[in-house]
């Protein structure tokens, strides 16, 4: 049985060779990706918590059906969130073309924001950030939208999104400079709005 402490001391590029021998081993692979997945699946996609574990399910299933082609002169890391990112952009446009059904939750998750102990003040103005951040990002182009979650919420490198997105490099760029006018723009219009 693997522990912890053998997952954190291998790369994954050695993970992927011992899964190979031993399937047991991808448990180490999918804790240490699990989260990341996670995060990048909601910022691009803004799926449900279901849909969200339904894809992330789908991930590490097409990953471990796929390991044998992996190629191991290529970063571990670029071909998972690729296999994320084609799955998450295929699952948004399914769910894009059936109607989706608003829930009342804005009540409950303000009081439990309240109900939380510290200053709720701060943390209602921090939520409201983040929700401003994620309504210009839903706003976008899936194409922008992508590429700036990529570099500076996933801290990915112009080479690292150029893997995932299957294009240049040269392209990335100026696709992030694209997004990066095509977000400040959003967020003028909306403070105009108010």
């Amino acid at each position: 049985m693997t522990t912890y402490r053998d997952c954190e001391e291998r790369t994954d590029e050695e993970l992927v060779k011992l899964t190979l021998a031993d399937q047991e081993w991808y448990l180490c692979l999918m804790r240490r990706y699990e989260s990341k997945l996670s995060r990048y699946i909601r910022r691009i996609s803004g799926l449900n918590e279901q849909d969200l574990e339904d894809v992330l399910q789908d991930i590490f299933i097409k990953a471990y059906r796929n390991l044998n082609a992996f190629d191991p002169d290529l970063k571990f890391n670029s071909w998972i969130y690729r296999i994320a990112h084609n799955e998450a952009i295929s699952r948004y446009r399914k769910l894009k073309t059936r109607p989706q059904l608003v829930k009342g939750e804005e009540g409950e998750k303000m009081l439990a924001l309240i109900e939380d102990k510290g200053n709720p003040e701060e943390k209602l103005d921090n939520k409201i950030s983040r929700e401003k951040i994620q309504g210009i990002l839903a706003q976008m182009d899936l194409k922008y939208r992508e590429v700036l979650t990529l570099k500076y919420l996933e801290e990915k490198d112009y080479k690292e999104i150029s893997d995932i997105v299957k294009k240049p490099m040269g392209t990335v760029g100026t696709l992030i400079n694209r997004a990066k006018k095509q977000f400040r723009a959003i967020a003028n219009e909306q403070r105009t709005e108010f």
